[in-house]
């Protein structure tokens, strides 16, 4: 008895043909069952009546294609492939076949060639890569790791939220921690500077490829450094980002730790907020570094003290900064805002400069042209037409009915927010929100009016 390979189709095909034979179906029924011609059909119950089921079976199968290159060109291009381009991958290698020797064929043709004949392997074979530990740096402050824990840290108490995580390579203490809404640049620059002034500068961060860290864009018109690396650069602070989770295994080990311990310890002081959680976590790291900080190898401690000049520049480094050239009208655009400078002799000369805009993390914009700084006014292209102005301004009226149909649409089609290059200010929004608790008229000090009556 042989035994036949055969595929789905063609074993639906031979049902169909014996249903035919057997007369259960007709032959149209068939070829409209099958998607063919009853004249074919009526070939294929010849066929199956004279050779049986092997009949219906392809007679291509185990034989070379017809459109299959020549095993001389084949060896050709193998040796080719050994003799120059022995450690290139199949993508590349094609590349160079092409460019170099004129030679074309296909991608996967050649991946498999190369394959079968020992050049490459497919990462699917590969052995699992083997990380090493290393040993700990000597020096507390030598090395801090850095990382972003999302995690549900209220149990469903608080929204899901993000816990920053700065741990010394040295020693496994915990040197800050923060609750965030998110990995932010604000965030992990409004951490980092209470960092150094708490600790001091560090000889480097060790973080992984997040772009808060990382510019992993590849275009040309992309800045080459990250917001966070410029200001670390300020700082004259390394950043060096990890090629793997595994190198940087201290801060996601403690990130495992902190995910179990400080969630009960939150549970039993009734934390049910980043607010609360904030103020309390100094109090954490004490009894956690306590617990289970090791003693450096080198009692020396590598953090820099910040210099008095540096102490004046942290506002500025630590701003979202940004160019713009101004235009001939001495103005910019920067976060759909409108800044106009003010026109002076010495400003008038500025025209089709560039001017550096700092974006300050509580929300206010200052514009230097070198070490100036230029006084200027807002014209916000995104702000509400006042409709006690429509009224009494009887002129313009018809205009400004016109630009509030106009703002009306922007509404309707999401365009009046601002640009989603801006920095995200979360942390901002808590703190005047902490600010208009306390005080409303300091959250708000455009809205403070002087007292205007008199008592007789």
């Amino acid at each position: 008895m042989m035994l036949l390979t055969m595929t789905d189709n063609e074993i639906h095909k031979i049902n169909t043909i014996k249903n035919v034979i057997d007369k259960l179906i007709s032959g149209v029924e068939a070829a409209s069952i099958l998607d063919l011609c009853p004249r074919q059909i009526y070939r294929l119950t010849k066929t199956y009546l004279k050779h049986g089921p092997e009949g219906l079976i392809s007679h291509k199968r185990g034989r070379p294609s017809n459109n299959q290159h020549k095993y001389q060109f084949k060896r050709t291009v193998l040796d080719l492939i050994t003799a120059n381009y022995r450690d290139f991958g199949p993508t590349l290698a094609h590349e160079k076949l092409f460019e170099l020797h004129d030679i074309s064929l296909g991608l996967e043709t050649l991946r498999r060639w190369m394959i079968a004949d020992g050049l490459w392997k497919p990462h699917f074979q590969r052995k699992p890569q083997v990380y090493q530990p290393r040993y700990r740096r000597d020096c507390l402050g030598e090395l801090i790791q850095i990382d972003g824990s999302h995690h549900d840290w209220f149990e469903g108490r608080s929204d899901k939220c993000c816990l920053l995580v700065y741990i010394d390579d040295a020693t496994s203490k915990l040197m800050s921690l923060k609750f965030t809404n998110s990995e932010t640049s604000l965030d992990y620059m409004a951490l980092t500077r209470e960092y150094v002034t708490q600790h001091g500068k560090p000889t480097a961060f060790y973080s992984d490829k997040h772009a808060v860290f990382k510019v992993n864009s590849r275009d040309a018109k992309t800045a080459k450094i990250t917001q966070f690396g410029r200001a670390l650069k300020d700082l004259n602070i390394e950043l060096i980002c990890a090629n793997s989770s595994q190198a940087k295994g201290r801060v996601e080990r403690a990130n495992k730790t902190l995910q179990d311990r400080l969630i009960k310890e939150m549970r039993l002081k009734g934390i049910d907020n980043m607010t609360d959680a904030n103020r309390w976590l100094p109090e954490f790291i004490d009894d956690f570094n306590r617990r289970f900080a090791k003693p450096p190898i080198c009692t020396k401690d590598m953090h820099r003290p910040i210099q008095e000049e540096e102490y004046d520049e942290l506002d500025d480094i630590f701003s979202w900064q940004d160019t713009r050239k101004l235009s001939s009208s001495l103005t910019i655009q920067y976060d759909k805002v409108l800044y106009m400078i003010e026109s002076t002799d010495e400003n008038n000369r500025l025209t089709r400069e560039t001017v550096q805009v700092l974006d300050y993390p509580d929300g206010t914009i200052a514009i230097r042209y070198g070490d100036r700084v230029l006084r200027y006014q807002i014209f916000d292209k995104l702000q509400r037409i006042d409709q006690g102005q429509v009224v009494d301004n009887k002129r313009l009226g018809a205009v400004l009915k016109l630009a509030q149909v106009e703002h009306q649409k922007l509404d309707a089609e999401d365009k009046r927010s601002r640009s989603k290059k801006a920095p995200k200010r979360s942390a901002q929004q808590r703190a005047l929100e902490q600010l208009r608790a306390i005080n409303p008229v300091l959250a708000n000090p455009h809205e403070l009016r002087a007292c205007t009556s008199s008592k007789a």
